[in-house]
């Protein structure tokens, strides 16, 4: 046999063999779909690029043939996916699939009670579950997990990841096992704490605090919009904070990373009437919302913009963790009269995904529908904030000030005083 036919016998061989493995079916169900259902903002031609991560794929389960596993199949896709230049598609395993559906169901999972996010120095406690096992301990929010049983979490100081990350942390408590943390804290000594875990909603609920000069600014930490009652539960926040008095509104999303559109729409319409407009292949559909609730959308035109359940001053907090609907609910917050804080969003506020399982067990998150105004202009990707006021986390967790928060008061303050002056 010639040179050349061995090399094409062998290619032949060798396709065949990645063909019949787990990353090859993996990564051809995920193309086939992101070729098919796709309908984002990405120009990216995706025949070519599944044709070129597809060789990629190929020459890296050569040597393992038919035994070529999903973990890279996942990794080629994710490369595939960097290059698509779309955020709100991505590939996710088994676990990111589960994760994902307790929170959507309500399901009752092993939980400490809060819920953290990767920083220098540990694991940024970003919200706590009220009568959780945590809060009993005496866990805050912004107190800084340094270790988790034994290891040391979040990142190091040049921004590198330690053992211990959300992901890890999570898997801990489903496996029902007390973990032991170490807690930092502003202004107190480090402790060690042994955290037990119950059976709790794996979705966290809005909760109300207070800050201010005089107390009276309601502070609403919303941390999603993934489950079905996530503006049922916000406006119970928003009502008890009235009921209270509070002059003032905060709403913070700075780690919430988004959900269901017309959970979002439905929060957002507190402030003033919602129309958001989608599109997709061969399709369009208007969400509508009004005081608090999910409308049709002719009555959302017809109201006017003073319709709505809170008319006071309003602010809300935005990072880099604010994604998807979080965007949408604060583009539209904005739009009634709020003051955008903190930094720039996540930048996937223009569209929309559905959930597609995969041979693995996990699930693909594809974009298939473009945002628009009532009046067809794209929504914006992103949120620049109106007052640029990032979180210091050395700050936070070294002085335990709240540098984003505090630049929401001085901003609302001098709000206030315009209007006084004006008055």
């Amino acid at each position: 046999m010639s040179t050349r036919r061995r090399a094409c016998a062998l290619a032949l061989l060798t396709a065949l063999t990645a063909g019949a493995s787990p990353a090859t079916q993996l990564f051809d169900a995920a193309t086939r779909t992101v070729q098919t259902r796709y309908f984002g903002w990405s120009t990216v031609d995706r025949q070519q690029l599944g044709a070129k991560y597809g060789a990629l794929l190929a020459e890296k389960c050569a040597p393992q043939g038919d035994a070529c596993d999903y973990a890279t199949g996942r990794a080629v896709l994710g490369d595939l996916f960097k290059e698509l230049g779309d955020d709100h598609t991505n590939i996710r395993d088994a676990e990111g699939a589960e994760r994902i559906a307790e929170v959507t169901f309500n399901r009752a999972v092993n939980r400490t009670g809060v819920r953290v996010a990767r920083v220098r120095g540990g694991l940024l406690v970003t919200s706590v579950m009220p009568d959780s096992p945590a809060a009993r301990a005496d866990v805050r929010r912004f107190d800084l997990l340094t270790t988790v049983n034994g290891e040391a979490a979040g990142k190091d100081a040049e921004d590198q990841n330690l053992p211990v990350g959300p992901t890890e942390f999570v898997r801990l408590e489903r496996a029902g096992s007390p973990l032991r943390v170490t807690v930092h804290r502003a202004g107190g000594a480090d402790r060690d704490l042994t955290l037990s875990t119950e059976k709790l909603l794996a979705r966290d609920a809005p909760t109300l605090a207070w800050a201010g000069p005089d107390g009276k600014t309601a502070v609403i930490q919303y941390p999603t919009f993934l489950s079905s009652d996530a503006s049922e539960l916000f406006l119970a926040r928003l009502a008890e904070a009235q009921a209270r008095g509070a002059k003032a509104v905060v709403v913070d999303v700075r780690y919430n990373g988004g959900g269901s559109l017309g959970e979002c729409v439905a929060a957002a319409s507190t402030f003033g009437p919602v129309l958001y407009k989608t599109r997709w292949q061969g399709g369009s559909y208007t969400y509508g919302g009004l005081r608090g609730e999910e409308v049709l959308p002719f009555l959302a035109r017809a109201a006017k913009p003073t319709w709505n359940l809170w008319p006071g001053p309003l602010a809300v907090l935005v990072g880099p963790n604010t994604a998807s609907c979080a965007e949408v609910f604060t583009h539209y917050a904005r739009q009634a009269g709020a003051i955008v804080v903190g930094e720039k969003t996540r930048g996937v506020g223009n569209s929309g995904v559905v959930f597609q399982p995969m041979p693995d067990g996990g699930v693909l998150a594809v974009t298939v529908l473009r945002a628009y105004s009532d009046g067809d202009e794209p929504l914006p990707a992103f949120i620049t904030p109106d007052v640029s006021a990032p979180t210091d986390i050395g700050v936070l967790s070294n002085e335990g000030r709240d540098t984003t928060l505090e630049a929401a008061l001085t901003a609302l303050s001098a709000l206030a005083t315009r209007a006084r002056t004006r008055g």
